[in-house]
């Protein structure tokens, strides 16, 4: 255990004590466990422990904590990784071992997406994935939180599961039963920061710098003293998800937030680490980042350059759909109101690659060469945890438009060249809101989030008592999912539309392929209508409520539409590029 800060280190074992800890090099502490001891753990589970630093009370659970099962503020609990009787020997990665990029991924959070909220539960619902053609399950963050359910980036244990979830035997029986299924697992993980109750790390050492600052005060200490092992510290958390739980992938929270100017960047680090564990392992693993700085950079492989991350989230997709169907521009959705926004961003990647950002006040992004980028490392979608969660009452998009602009927003992104993100409960139009919610047991604590909750949608006009209350215990119960909606009509529709969707990315090579270099858009701002070229395919997309024809150029043939759409001989009027062309009559999105 690594504790420079301390000057005599105690371990308390459950049953058995304290015992002096030998202090050895660079601030690492070492015990070797007493005889008889190890006969003193229940049958099946493991040792509880905790650490005592210079004699201060109360003892604190280790900073490599395997399992948390007494909450984020008791002993820790040994947990042997390698008892765990995996079938999954011959798992060759996500779509077939082509890996993740251009798989079709779906977000969820284990505490709502069943009302029991464990791993376990959520492994009865594994069939439905399989049914919609799932390949990735995104997994939002399970790491040791405080109470009985959060949102999980108040983590404080980065190397436990939290036990409300199953703790860690149950990750490795969901990980195993996903790929049994073919399904991939991707984990969110959050290195930028920790939660505000149960973290103890300053204790143990110089985790943090006040070097660089973040929106959750000192940053993750990458580069100041003592950075070296708290690093490692990292490293070892991402490696440990792949190596003992065998996930496929990682998505690392707000990279933009990992403040490092050491010669070689953490993120790139731990790429070059991910990719001689793939390679021992004969495995394609990932890294997808949530990064705001719009730049391509971050998804350039480190031997040309780049960070070295597998892919990463792009909201300026997210956003130009956003805009496009509900018309709001507020806040950073206003430039995507410009002519043109949602087209250059399907076709560019980002809509800002270099312009001005009214939102930031100054220019935002860098230029995408569409030749050089695959497209395959951005990753597209109409809804997220973030774009929900943190509207005011947590309102899904579905909330605000019908089902046929729905269907529109769907075909654009799981059809683009993007890697596309379902939200869980998306594929069926689900009415259950996602709120934000927290469980903290420090009254402080829980009324200093409430307030700055009210206050932060107060400036939008939403009155105190419209925001929901993230401590009250049905602000997470409202964010369930309501499984007995899958067949219902009004949502049943929406499942089997997605479900074609997702079929026809899978059949189609024009539709699988990362070539942004190919993706030709034409569309007409005032009519409304949007036309997306891949390669011999087009997705054809009328954004008027209204009935009306829109050009298709050389594409004849209708593989899938939603309501009426068909095509026809080239219209009186109708010219796309100088040419007469062949056109599709299609019905409005209120029909």
């Amino acid at each position: 255990m690594w504790a420079p800060l301390a000057g005599r280190v105690e371990i308390e074992v459950s049953r058995a004590g304290r015992f002096p800890m030998v202090a050895e090099d660079d601030g690492w502490w070492s015990w070797e466990e007493a005889t008889g001891i190890r006969g003193m753990r229940p049958d099946g589970e493991g040792l509880d422990y905790a650490f005592v630093l210079d004699g201060a009370e109360p003892a604190l659970p280790d900073p490599r904590s395997p399992w948390q099962p007494h909450g984020v503020h008791g002993p820790s609990r040994t947990f042997d990784p390698t008892t765990f009787a995996w079938t999954d020997s011959g798992w060759p990665g996500p779509q077939g071992g082509e890996g993740a990029l251009g798989a079709v991924f779906y977000e969820l959070h284990v505490g709502t997406f069943t009302p029991e909220g464990t791993l376990d539960a959520a492994t009865t619902r594994l069939d439905h994935l399989v049914r919609l053609g799932v390949d990735v399950v995104e997994l939002m963050p399970v790491a040791a939180f405080p109470g009985r359910w959060s949102w999980g980036y108040d983590g404080v244990g980065l190397w436990a599961v939290d036990d409300a979830y199953g703790g860690p035997l149950a990750l490795q029986r969901f990980v195993d039963a996903c790929h049994g299924r073919g399904i991939g697992v991707c984990l969110d993980v959050v290195y930028n920061h920790l939660g505000p109750e149960g973290n103890y790390l300053a204790r143990f050492g110089p985790y943090f710098t006040e070097d660089h600052q973040t929106p959750w005060g000192p940053a993750v200490n990458f580069d100041a003293a003592g950075s070296t092992e708290v690093r490692a510290f990292v490293v070892g958390a991402a490696l440990r998800w792949f190596r003992d739980f065998h996930v496929d992938a990682l998505r690392l929270d707000a990279v933009h937030e990992l403040h490092d100017e050491s010669e070689e960047h953490v993120l790139t680090e731990l790429a070059v680490a991910v990719d001689e564990l793939a390679a021992a392992q004969g495995r394609p693993l990932a890294l997808m980042a949530e990064s705001d700085l719009n730049d391509a950079t971050t998804v350039t492989p480190v031997e040309e350059g780049g960070v070295g991350m597998t892919g990463q989230w792009d909201d300026d997709v997210h956003h130009a759909l956003h805009v496009t169907l509900t018309g709001e521009t507020d806040a950073y959705y206003a430039d995507f109101a410009a002519s043109g926004a949602l087209a250059k961003t399907l076709s560019r990647a980002f809509f800002h690659d270099g312009t001005h950002s009214t939102f930031r006040g100054r220019r935002w992004g860098a230029p995408v060469d569409p030749e050089a980028l695959d497209a395959r490392r951005m990753m597209a979608y109409l809804q997220t945890h973030d774009q929900v969660g943190n509207r005011a009452v947590g309102d899904r998009i579905t909330d605000t438009i019908t089902p046929g602009q729905q269907a529109i927003g769907a075909a654009l992104y799981l059809t683009s060249a993007f890697t596309p993100m379902v939200f869980m409960g998306e594929e069926w139009r689900a009415t259950s809101p996602f709120q934000f919610f927290t469980d903290f047991g420090d009254p402080g604590l829980q009324e200093a989030v409430k307030e700055g909750r009210r206050a932060e949608f107060a400036t939008h006009g939403w009155p105190d008592d419209d925001v929901p209350d993230p401590q009250d215990e049905t602000t997470r119960s409202r964010s369930v999912l309501r499984w007995d909606e899958v067949s219902r009509p009004g949502h049943a529709e929406m499942l089997s539309w997605y479900a074609a969707l997702i079929a026809l990315r899978h059949k189609e090579t024009d539709l699988r392929s990362g070539d942004l270099g190919a993706v030709r858009v034409a569309h007409d701002q005032d009519a409304g209508w949007l036309v997306m070229h891949r390669g011999g395919l087009a997705t054809v997309v009328n954004l008027s409520p209204a009935g009306q024809v829109v050009p298709l150029g050389e594409v004849a043939d209708v593989l899938l539409a939603w309501g009426e759409a068909t095509v026809v001989p080239g219209a009186p009027g109708i010219r796309l590029e100088g040419h007469d062309v062949a056109v599709v009559r299609m019905a409005g999105w209120a029909a």
